[in-house]
């Protein structure tokens, strides 16, 4: 999915949601566990609620690799269920050099040799360029790069700063924004910290940015959208625990599909404040 394609599809369903598809076999409700694939199977219930409501799906890979060959086989299966009018993200955080790299891009990107071809894959920066450019020679992908995360350990590493106190985080984007454009690099930036999303908006004032941390985490979409909001949106704002887990018995997509609608309705609102929508 090509940039202008996605701007297209937030305008055309008057949102920019993505849905997080964490799926915990211990979590899910119990009238599924009799089906083959129960995972599956709630994926599917879960896409069908909200495909209008959202323009991404974010299946993260740890819930399906923990599975071994049964989890493999099901993440499979939910990306051919995911829409082809929302962008596909494989929330992979990998990071590593060279040729190993170059297979995780294959593992994520190639349908022929992996059986899988998502539109996005989220990469961690720390071992450099040569972990980050395999992924960006494949034409109309998006590499997502971990950039200011929304979790408490952030405040580990990424907020060091140098003698001029440019921080690390503002360090990996400038640097990434040499690398490859705003066609082909997202960056995550999490909801929990919107005071900071004006400051990273003066380095990478154009790219497109993954936002976890609204909903569950407590981030504030409002705040997100004052200070991180482009022209043509800019943002993905993704909601996974508040959706997907809304109710844990028969009517889980339906109370699935009543949170995604909420925050569609609220995200439209912001669209038309800032005048990308009438």
């Amino acid at each position: 999915m090509t940039r202008k394609q996605l701007v297209e599809q937030i305008k055309l369903k008057r949102s920019f949601l993505c849905v997080g598809l964490d799926t915990d076999i211990e979590k899910i409700p119990a009238c599924l566990l009799d089906f083959e694939d129960p995972i599956v199977e709630f994926n599917k219930r879960i896409i069908e609620a909200t495909a209008d409501l959202c323009v991404a799906y974010k299946p993260n890979i740890a819930f399906y690799e923990s599975r071994g060959v049964q989890g493999w086989r099901s993440l499979q299966r939910t990306w051919e269920m995911i829409p082809k009018s929302c962008l596909s993200i494989a929330d992979a955080k990998r990071g590593d050099i060279g040729n190993t790299a170059d297979m995780y891009a294959k593992t994520f990107f190639s349908k022929e040799v992996s059986g899988m071809a998502f539109d996005a894959v989220t990469i961690a920066p720390y071992m450099g360029e040569d972990s980050i450019s395999p992924f960006l020679k494949y034409p109309d992908k998006w590499s997502i790069v971990l950039a200011l995360t929304s979790n408490r350990g952030s405040l580990d590493f990424q907020f060091f700063a140098d003698s001029a106190n440019k921080r690390l985080f503002e360090h990996i984007i400038e640097k990434v924004n040499t690398w490859g454009n705003d066609e082909q690099v997202m960056y995550v930036v999490g909801a929990t910290r919107g005071e900071y999303f004006k400051d990273i908006r003066k380095i990478a004032p154009n790219h497109f940015l993954l936002v976890p941390g609204v909903g569950a985490q407590g981030g504030s979409l409002e705040e997100v959208c004052g200070f991180g909001m482009t022209n043509e949106c800019g943002l993905l704002v993704n909601a996974t625990r508040s959706i997907i887990y809304a109710s844990s018995g028969d009517d889980f997509a339906e109370r699935a599909r009543e949170e995604a609608q909420q925050l569609q309705m609220d995200m439209e609102r912001e669209l038309q404040k800032a005048g990308i929508i009438n």
